[in-house]
């Protein structure tokens, strides 16, 4: 029997209250173990949660793969490029994959292996509404519908700050004004995850603005909650992979108190060795009273897991031990050093314990600055950029070395974000500025390595920052009952690698002495309380006025000449009409200029006839503001000009000072002697030096060669009288005529 289309295919939508969100399922991508399509205005997308049912042969870890890709049909473009297709997917599609992925990770049962694939496709973009929100809400909706187990959901929400009010999701336009830009994600009770960037927001505001978006984010739970009693599945049966009992037990019972000897040492790459060691050995241990048939080498590194898990957290949880040997509220040594490398325009070094960046800045033009395609709107140009590198040898480790992976490129943006507030204004300081942070040495939060090296390598570049910004991560270790009610919590400072790996939370924190700048969350437990987050809020700020401390002791202030090396820039305004004369037919008159001089001419096209030209040398400099001038400035009195004789006249002679401005010098100005003929000094093409000693109501121009002799030999130059035109057998009225 043929079933009716409206049989077969039945939609089930809600809608969030208040915010305009739609949420829908059941048309499209049914195959997927959960789809919908979520919508706000018109940008709308297609969210689906799929599930591998099989492991991997020995598989020891979840794979989680969340992909947000953006479509140029969703805006009604086509994609440029040789194959007008969509490639490799943008900065943007990878920072929204990121930020989806994080909060829904630790949501998923302890043990899950299989794998499960979140996409998200941008279906239609109406240029005014950020998708990347809709993402989180939309991948939270899926995973709840369908059969994967999983315990959400979750919400998400954009705050921004505008006129001192706070505004959820506010459009690309209000963003432009906001002083806050927070992407907050949290369940019914807690916050999971937040991201974003202020200007210098205050700390008390700063937590206002989370208790705001908790708040906010309930009817877009609520929401999903009644699609999901409409239309959801029953949760699929898994198997969970977990070390078995009496393989930990004979772990346990080997490793004795060996295993807190190996990991209580303040060397990384020592404590790593000996674990690992260790490890070995008791996998030969096991392998012989289990026998090599029954000898599973993934449970011996899931049992070390526990092992170390409950090393590291029941020393800080009970003796208020970390494994480097440091308090729980104490910093790191911290070494900082700026202007360490020649001929870069800003380089920096800090390091933080285990934890080194060399930072680098370079300044550009306006040449430089990356474009960017704006398919969901917002900025379509950065001046700004950082960049953060993450070789493997700094981790002691071999690997791929090349493109940047998520990771790079997500803490590239923590840390840009984090340095923009306290940049100058293009008009202040017009340059293109690139930031590099080459990681030497990584055990624990080289994005905040990264701020602060950048921010002392802007300083030594001589970039005029408004104030200093430092950043600092801190932990979280936590102990619940077994009905999941919190007994006991420890806010750690500056964690290590290793904490970061068996803690519970990754809460960075950047700002100035003035208030917060950047921030980023992420957490391996279920939710964070909003008390727990004040509590490193607040140890945050108070580690971050250390930092500042250490690094003013480096750099006090940014430096007030710029680099030899680096491009001047000189700000000229002329008249927008003479814009085309300076370029030329096809460009020729600005091409010959930066040929000429070495200089490189840009002219911004969003302020009419402002000129901006940059040399790396005071000589080049100078000769390409006089090529400027010579083909659009105006003749003025008192200046000294290079010109050529274009006309030859009884009265004197008409010279071009810059092209197609010209003057007189009468007869009785060519010379400091009695000149009978015009022809006796010059002839018609030749370069005199001649100074202009008036321009007359009509515009007329009066210029003198004896006046540039005169200013050349440093005597005093004296107006002859004029004589008469009769006295010399002609008109006066004439003087002026070609």
């Amino acid at each position: 029997m043929i079933k009716r289309k409206e049989e077969m295919e039945q939609e089930y939508k809600v809608e969030v209250e208040g915010l305009g969100i739609k949420i829908s399922t059941g048309t499209i991508a049914k195959q997927a173990n959960g789809a919908v399509t979520i919508s706000l205005g018109d940008t709308n997308l297609l969210v689906t949660a799929t599930a591998a049912g099989a492991l991997r042969d020995g598989q020891d870890f979840f794979p989680l793969t969340v992909d947000y890709r953006e479509t140029f049909s969703a805006a009604g473009r086509f994609p440029g490029g040789y194959f007008k297709r969509e490639g490799r997917p943008s900065e943007k599609e990878i920072l929204t994959s990121r930020q989806c992925d994080r909060p829904l990770r630790p949501l998923f049962p302890k043990g899950f292996m299989n794998e499960v694939q979140i996409i998200g496709l941008l279906l239609s973009a109406d240029m005014v509404n950020d998708p990347d929100v809709l993402m989180v809400n939309g991948a939270s909706a899926a995973l709840l519908i369908s059969d994967i187990p999983w315990n959400g959901p979750i919400g998400c929400v954009r705050l921004g700050l505008i006129d001192g009010k706070f505004v959820v999701n506010p459009t690309h336009e209000e963003m432009l004004d906001s002083e806050l830009d927070l992407v907050y994600v949290g369940n019914e009770k807690e916050m999971m995850m937040i991201e974003g960037s202020a200007e210098q927001l205050p700390e008390d505001k700063f937590i206002e603005a989370l208790e705001y978006a908790q708040n906010a984010i309930q009817p877009i739970i609520k929401a999903q909650r009644e699609l999901a009693a409409m239309c959801g599945k029953a949760k699929k049966e898994f198997p969970l992979i977990v070390c078995p009992d009496e393989i930990l037990d004979m772990c346990k019972e080997y490793v004795g108190g060996r295993l807190l000897t190996a990991v209580f040492q303040d060397n990384k790459l020592k404590r790593q060795g000996d674990v690992d060691a260790l490890m070995n050995e008791t996998a030969e241990f096991v392998k012989q009273k289990v026998g090599e048939e029954n000898f599973d080498a993934a449970q011996i590194k899931m049992a070390f897991e526990v092992l170390q898990e409950q090393v590291y957290r029941d020393n800080i949880l009970d003796n208020g031990a970390r494994c480097d040997g440091r308090k729980i509220d104490e910093l790191r040594k911290i070494w900082c050093k700026t202007n360490v490398l020649p001929v870069v325009h800003g380089s920096a070094i800090f390091t933080r314990g285990e934890t080194q960046a060399l930072v680098l800045t370079t300044l550009g033009t306006t040449r430089d600055t990356q474009d960017l395609d704006g398919l969901t709107g917002g900025t379509k140009r950065k001046s700004f950029i950082l960049h953060y590198n993450f070789p493997p040898y700094s981790v002691g480790e071999t690997g791929r070395f090349g493109t940047p992976g998520r990771r790079e490129i997500g803490h590239g943006a923590l840390a840009e974000r984090s340095l923009l507030p306290v940049l100058p204004s293009e008009d202040e300081f017009p340059y293109s500025i690139r930031v590099v942070s080459e990681i030497m040495e990584s055990n624990g939060s080289t994005s905040m390595a990264s701020v602060c090296g950048g921010c002392l390598s802007l300083m030594d570049a001589g970039v005029p920052i408004q104030t200093p910004v430092a950043g600092i991560s801190c932990g979280l270790v936590t102990r619940f009952d077994k009905d999941g009610v919190l007994q006991k919590h420890i806010v750690l400072t500056d964690i290590i690698g290793a904490e970061d790996h068996y803690g519970d939370m990754d809460f960075k924190i950047c700002g100035t002495r003035n208030g917060i700048t950047g921030f980023q969350l992420d957490l391996k437990i279920q939710g964070l309380d909003l008390e727990i987050a004040k509590e490193a809020i607040a140890r945050n700020r108070e580690t971050r006025m250390k930092i500042l401390g250490i690094m003013a002791e480096a750099i006090a202030e940014p430096n007030k000449n710029l680099k030899p090396t680096a491009p001047r820039i000189r700000i000229m305004q002329i008249d927008p009409e003479k814009i085309g004369m300076l370029i030329g037919p096809g460009g020729k008159n600005i091409r010959r200029i930066v040929e000429v001089t070495g200089a490189q001419i840009d002219i911004d096209d969003d302020n009419p006839g402002k000129v901006l030209i940059y040399a790396t040398s005071e000589d080049s400099m100078n000769r390409a503001i006089s090529e400027v001038e010579l083909v659009t400035g105006e003749i003025e009195v008192g200046k000294t000009y290079r010109g050529i004789v274009r006309s030859i006249k009884d009265f004197g002679a008409f010279v071009e000072c810059l092209p197609g401005k010209e003057g007189l010098v009468h007869i009785s100005e060519l010379a400091d002697f009695r000149v009978n003929k015009t022809e006796d000094v010059c002839k018609l093409g030749d370069e005199i030096m001649v100074k202009c000693v008036g321009i007359d109501d009509k515009g007329r121009v009066r210029l003198s060669r004896r006046a540039a002799l005169c200013e050349q030999q440093g005597i005093p130059y004296e107006p002859k009288p004029r004589e008469s035109r009769n006295d010399r057998g002609g008109d006066r009225r004439g003087d002026f005529d070609r």
